[in-house]
C-alpha cells in the first residue's frame, strides 16, 4: 500500500494520535521551562532549588505511570483521552493560579504524567494496537507531534504572554485543550480501527500477549531497557547542561541554540524512514543499528572544540531521536502482544522518564567532583557502542523465541 493510499484510508486514527502528541507539549519539558524564569522570581527560587523540585515532580509523575497508565487496557482510546484532556487542562488552570510552593509542585506532577506520560502513551498504544503490518508508518506518523509541537508552541506561547502575561498565557493553553483538542481528539477516536481486508499481511505471526507480571521476569526485557533509554538519558543531559558546554568550548550561544532546527528536521525526516524500515524488516530487527549514530554524536561532540562539532553532534542526535521515536512505539506490541499492551507501555514510559530525569543530575554531580564533562560525553558515547552490540544479541534472542514460539502453531 502507498503512503498517500495509507493516509487517506487511515487519516482519522492517525490524525488523532497526532494530535494526542501534538498537545502533549503543555506538559513536555520545553514548554514549561518557557515560564521558568517567571517561576523562579515569583517564588523565589534558584536554579537548583526549581530543578530540585522540577525533578522530584517528574520521577512522581514516573512512579504513577506504571499504575496508571493501566487504563488504556481497560478503556477505549476516547474514553481515555475524555478523562486526561481535562487533567491536562486543570494542571495548566493550576499553573495559572497557582501561589505556594505545594501547589506549584502539584502542577508540576500533574503536567509531567498527563502531558508527558499520558497523552503520548495514549497514542501509541492506540497505534500500537490498531495497526499490524503497518504499524512503523503509522506510530512514524503519530510521534512528528512531538516535533511540530516542538516548532509551534514556544514562540506561540512567548507571543501570547507578551500580550496578556505568563500566567494569562497558562489560561490560553487550557483553552485550546478543552476548545480544541478535546473535541476533536474525541470525534476522531469515537470509532476503533478494526483490521481491514486491504490491510497487508503482517510479516510474522503475532506473538502471545504476555501480562505485565511476565514481561517483568523476562531477562531480555532488562537487557532492552539498557539500550531504550540511553537516548533520552543522553539528550536531556547535554540539554539541560548546554550554557556549560556553551561556555566549555568557547561557543557562541546564537548559533549553538541555531542547530536545535537542524536536529529536528533530521528527526523527522528519520522518524519516517524508521517507520518504512520497521514494517519491511520488522522493530526488532532495526535495534542493534539505532544507536550508532547517537555514538558517534558523542564521540564527535567530546573530542573536537570547532563549531561545527554542535552541528554534527545535532544531526546525529536527530537520526537516533527519529529512530527511538518510533522504534518504541512498534516495538513493544511486536514483541509483547497487545491484549496487556497498556500496562508493559507504561511500565517502559515510567522508566524512560525516570532516566531522563537523573540524568542532568548525575552528570551535574560529577561536574562537581572535577570529573571532565567531555570525558563524561565521551563515556556516553561507549556506552552507545556497547549497547549496540548488546541489542544484536537480544535481537537475535527476540527473532529465536519468535520462531520457536511459531513453530507449534504451524504444526497444528
Amino acid at each position: 500500500m502507498s503512503f498517500v493510499l495509507f493516509l487517506r484510508e487511515n487519516a482519522r486514527w492517525i490524525a488523532g494520535g497526532f494530535l494526542l502528541t501534538f498537545f502533549s507539549s503543555y506538559g513536555q519539558t520545553f514548554f514549561i521551562a518557557l515560564s521558568a524564569g517567571e517561576i523562579r522570581a515569583e517564588y523565589g527560587l534558584t536554579h537548583g532549588q526549581f530543578g530540585t523540585l522540577y525533578m522530584l515532580a517528574t520521577l512522581a509523575s514516573a512512579f504513577t505511570m506504571p499504575r496508571f497508565g493501566q487504563i488504556v487496557d481497560r478503556h477505549s482510546a476516547r474514553t481515555v483521552t475524555l478523562i486526561i484532556v481535562p487533567m491536562l487542562a486543570l494542571a495548566c488552570v493550576a499553573m495559572a493560579l497557582s501561589r505556594s510552593l505545594l501547589v506549584l509542585a502539584v502542577t508540576i506532577y500533574l503536567l509531567r504524567l498527563f502531558g508527558q506520560g499520558m497523552m503520548t502513551h495514549n497514542a501509541f498504544t492506540a497505534m500500537g494496537r490498531w495497526f499490524a503490518a503497518q504499524r512503523g508508518r503509522a506510530v512514524s506518523i503519530v510521534t512528528l507531534g512531538h516535533n511540530v509541537g516542538e516548532a509551534i508552541f514556544p514562540l506561540a506561547f512567548v507571543t501570547v504572554a507578551a500580550i496578556v502575561g505568563w500566567r494569562n498565557g497558562w489560561l490560553v493553553a487550557a483553552a485550546m485543550l478543552l476548545l480544541v483538542a478535546l473535541p476533536a481528539i474525541a470525534t476522531l477516536m469515537a470509532v476503533e480501527r478494526a483490521p481491514r481486508s486491504s490491510d497487508p499481511l503482517p510479516r510474522a505471526a503475532a506473538p502471545r500477549d504476555w501480562t505485565r507480571a511476565e514481561v517483568v521476569r523476562d531477562p531480555q526485557f532488562y537487557l532492552l531497557l539498557l539500550g531504550v533509554m540511553a537516548p533520552g538519558f543522553i539528550g536531556t543531559t547535554i540539554f539541560f547542561h548546554q550554557v556549560y558546554l556553551v561556555e566549555l568550548r568557547g561557543w557562541s550561544l546564537e548559533v549553538f541554540a541555531s542547530s536545535f532546527t537542524f536536529m529536528a528536521a533530521m528527526t523527522v525526516i528519520f522518524a519516517l524512514v524508521a517507520g518504512q524500515l520497521i514494517d519491511r524488516f520488522s522493530a526488532v530487527a532495526v535495534l542493534p543499528s539505532y544507536l550508532l549514530p547517537l555514538s558517534a554524536a558523542c564521540l564527535i561532540l567530546a573530542g573536537f572544540e570547532a563549531q561545527w562539532a554542535a552541528f554534527a553532534f545535532m544531526g546525529l542526535l536527530g537520526v537516533s531521536y527519529g529512530f527511538s521515536s518510533t522504534l518504541f512505539g512498534a516495538v513493544w506490541p511486536e514483541i509483547y502482544g497487545i491484549r496487556h499492551l497498556g500496562a508493559v507501555r507504561a511500565l517502559t514510559v515510567a522508566i524512560m522518564v525516570f532516566a531522563t530525569a537523573m540524568g542532568p543530575g548525575i552528570t551535574g554531580f560529577l561536574i562537581d567532583l572535577g570529573v571532565p564533562y567531555p570525558w563524561q560525553i565521551a563515556a556516553m558515547g561507549l556506552y552507545c557502542i556497547a549497547a549496540s552490540g548488546l541489542m544484536l544479541a537480544v535481537s537475535r534472542r527476540l527473532r529465536a523465541r519468535a520462531l520457536q514460539s511459531a513453530a507449534p502453531l504451524a504444526r497444528s
